[in-house]
């Protein structure tokens, strides 16, 4: 039951970190397919990190991988932003994209280190196994993950910005009604960069703490195992409000847990359900509850919607 609690909490702070990403990004009017990229770009940020800087001592290499993960994120991320709110291309396609060339990249760059190492290491793995203990706290039998405490901070961070400062009324003006945002003074360029930049960086530490979640080596070639899409469901079934996409993190990082340590329950077991289908859960969940209350979500107005300011003032 430990393991479980634990599992389930590393992969909940792993869902809401990048969920209320891409709550920002939509909350300004940009709908961020990419978050799965996001997360690759930031793992390998945070990983390359860990690699390189394993000299230094636990609490500023933990500062430092975090720094790495969200720079990496951010600057992924400002390819959205460039293609789809000065380009005005379409978003769908954009993030779609990014979560190809985000997979594909880290695993030729980490492959290109690798070879240039030891010409005989042709893949696409870095290791850290010492790194990771810099994030680690036992309690008893209890592993506590650092990223735990970061994405509370983070959630309640997320909650005041969006609802308790002009920042947050402004970014959420754009995604709803961008000309009447304009029309009293909002840059709403600027608003919809800050919001996918800010996804960006939400997405990075997301990646990073991912792959710290249970493994001390990363394949990148593997991605992120589909986590940047059930983070667009959870952030759906959260109704874009930080809150409730906590509680939905918790749901689905619980299901998500269970494929980690189903062996661990003897009723399980008994059950003989073959271990693919508790991988499956999470993925099976979303979509039965997705079906369910898709119809009933009120995604922001004017997400998707490109913003072309030379109309307005025609």
């Amino acid at each position: 039951m430990v393991l479980l609690l634990q599992y389930t909490l590393i992969f909940a702070s792993v869902l809401m970190l990048v969920a209320l990403g891409g709550c920002f990004s939509e909350h300004s009017g940009v709908i961020n397919l990419g978050l799965e990229g996001i997360m690759v770009i930031g793992a390998l940020g945070g990983a390359l990190a860990m690699r390189y800087m394993s000299s230094l001592p636990p609490f500023l290499m933990v500062v430092v991988v975090l720094l790495c993960a969200i720079a990496a994120g951010v600057v992924y991320s400002s390819l959205l932003a460039v293609a789809c709110i000065n380009f005005k291309a379409d978003q769908t396609i954009v993030g779609t994209a990014l979560n190809l060339l985000g997979t594909a990249g880290a695993t030729v760059i980490v492959k290109a280190i690798n070879t240039a190492a030891n010409p005989d290491d042709v893949s696409s793995a870095i290791q850290y196994v010492e790194q990771k203990k810099a994030f680690i706290a036992r309690w008893g039998d209890f592993e506590f993950n650092w990223f735990m405490v970061i994405a509370v901070v983070i959630l309640v961070a997320a909650y005041v910005l969006l609802y308790k400062t002009r920042f947050g009324l402004r970014l959420m003006a754009c995604g709803e009604h961008p000309q009447a945002a304009d029309s009293v003074g909002i840059n709403v360029y600027k608003m919809r960069w800050a919001g996918v930049l800010i996804s960006g960086m939400l997405g990075g530490l997301g990646g990073i703490c991912y792959i710290l979640a249970g493994v001390s080596e990363w394949r990148f070639e593997t991605g992120v195992a589909g986590f940047g899409f059930l983070a667009l469901a959870v952030m759906i079934f959260g109704q874009w409000k930080p809150t409730r996409i906590a509680l939905a993190a918790l749901l689905f990082g619980g299901f998500r847990a269970l494929s980690n340590v189903y062996f661990g329950f003897d009723f399980l077991m008994a059950m003989n359900i073959p271990g693919p289908i508790y991988n499956m859960m999470p993925y099976i969940i979303s979509l039965v509850v997705l079906a369910f209350t898709s119809k009933k979500s009120r995604a922001p107005k004017a997400e998707g919607i490109p913003y072309d300011l030379s109309l307005i003032h025609i």
